[in-house]
């Protein structure tokens, strides 16, 4: 089931924060996801840890889903697509990629896909260290003000961000959230054998927190 998202008009643009923990791009039609790390479950089994087969299979279904219910032309993915070196799993994203051969389909590359550019070539992504398409500069890490290029708002994953809720009887909530800067956005990780890092912000930034299948400005 997907969930209704949050209209954000931003930089003369309408972007649809996504419950899902993604982003769709209004007039680019185009889906932006981060930090899935397929390959991470695959990983970890391989190392003796019991980890669920089937989560690497629910994060490219609900991927599908977000594709069935937006029609993106595209899909940006901030890197960490595949979490490290080759395993089993790889399999589920080569038969994925063969259910949308017509969507085009972009990696801006990550700190932890390290494997050789010719299996995503094979799969027809095409591979990117930064992308922009304006008014935005797409990149896996957050960018360092002498880095940012061309005045584009840079939009990002990487950190895992979230926000800490704080109760009445000292009870702490981390959620995944989206984080707005001045000068950047951090999308949260995608993927659901990730973490959750809590961001810091200052006055003026933007915060919209995932709370209950719910997009919520915090």
């Amino acid at each position: 089931m997907i969930f209704p998202p949050l209209s954000f008009e931003f930089l003369q643009q309408t972007l649809l924060l996504l419950p899902e923990k993604a982003l769709f791009w209004v007039e680019e039609q185009t889906l932006i996801i981060a930090d899935i790390h397929l390959g991470k479950v695959g990983h970890f089994r391989k190392a003796g840890i019991g980890i669920p087969k089937q989560m690497e299979q629910d994060d490219l279904a609900l991927i599908s889903d977000l594709i069935y219910e937006y029609k993106p032309l595209q899909i940006i993915f901030l890197g960490d697509l595949f979490h490290s070196e080759m395993n089993n799993d790889w399999d589920w994203l080569v038969m994925w990629r063969s259910m949308f051969k017509e969507i085009d389909m972009i990696l801006v590359l990550g700190n932890h896909d390290i494997l050789s550019k010719k299996f995503y070539s094979d799969l027809n992504f095409t591979l990117h260290n930064t992308l922009v398409i304006e008014p935005f500069l797409f990149s896996h890490e957050p960018l360092k003000a002498i880095e940012q290029a061309n005045d584009a708002y840079v939009i990002c994953g990487h950190i895992h961000p979230g926000v800490t809720l704080k109760g009445g009887a000292r009870q702490l909530l981390t959620l995944p959230c989206f984080h707005f800067g001045a000068r950047q956005a951090i999308i949260p990780a995608f993927g659901k054998f990730t973490g959750k890092v809590c961001v810091k912000s200052i006055k003026g930034d933007r915060v919209f927190a995932i709370a209950k299948n719910k997009v919520v400005s915090f």
